[in-house]
């Protein structure tokens, strides 16, 4: 899979997430990502009919659970057709290795599977303060994603600014997806550690994950170009600011 930008497209029901779907051309099919709000309010059919309308998607349900139950719902989950999806990284390497049993296929085709090493709501004093995690942020994060990297996953979620290091450690090929991001001229909201889609491409972000900064903008449509043009054509200056 190439470099993209994931539309976060958290909307609490089917037409809130069509009318904003709707707004692109019909030949501008972005990958989305599709939530726990979503998907708890409309269930796998809304999954289905996003995936036949041609949009690539990254399932973002953070499995967190006991090795047996992570793998009989990664079983299922199999079923929808996604690209990608995700399970906590601090289930266990045990839960992770299951995570991808139960995703993987009878002819062995599986989507891409990811964990979360920490939010990006998170920071180091909550971490540690809240958590009991007394490790750097940083230290922790590297050592999550290599139990990842060691259970067989393709990558993991984290922020844009510990991409460089988890690529030293875990390897190049190793898939940073990226929340956590903003535009210069944006408001931070409820996140910590953050970057713009430019500081995320030169840190090594794989993937960057955008969700207010699209779908809460006045144009939807231009903010994900303005997105993709930082993130993937930096050479390019042709978006609307």
């Amino acid at each position: 899979m190439a470099k993209d930008v994931i539309i976060a497209c958290d909307f609490s029901s089917r037409a809130a997430v069509l009318d904003f779907l709707d707004r692109f051309p019909e030949g501008e099919k972005p990958f989305v990502k599709i939530g726990m709000e979503l998907f708890y309010a409309e269930g796998p059919g809304i999954v289905r009919e996003i995936k036949a309308r041609g949009h690539r998607i990254f399932l973002d349900l953070k499995l967190h659970d006991i090795p047996n139950t992570v793998r009989k719902a990664m079983a299922v989950l199999s079923g929808l057709d996604v690209d990608l999806v995700n399970v906590h990284a601090a289930g266990t390497i045990e839960m992770m290795r299951a995570a991808l049993e139960g995703l993987t296929r009878p002819d062995g085709t599986r989507p891409l599977l990811i964990a979360v090493t920490q939010l990006t709501s998170t920071d180091e004093d909550r971490m540690k303060r809240e958590l009991l995690i007394r490790r750097g942020l940083g230290r922790a994060i590297v050592h999550y994603a290599r139990n990842a990297r060691e259970a067989g996953l393709d990558g993991v979620v984290c922020s844009p600014l510990e991409s460089k290091m988890i690529k030293e450690a875990c390897g190049s090929d190793f898939l940073t997806v990226t929340p956590g991001i903003r535009f210069a001229d944006a408001a931070a909201d409820d996140q910590r550690r953050i970057t713009t889609p430019a500081q995320a491409r030169e840190l090594g972000s794989d993937y960057i994950v955008v969700g207010r900064p699209i779908t809460a903008a006045p144009d939807p449509v231009a903010a994900y170009r303005r997105c993709v043009a930082e993130f993937l054509h930096p050479q390019i200056d042709s978006y609307e600011r």
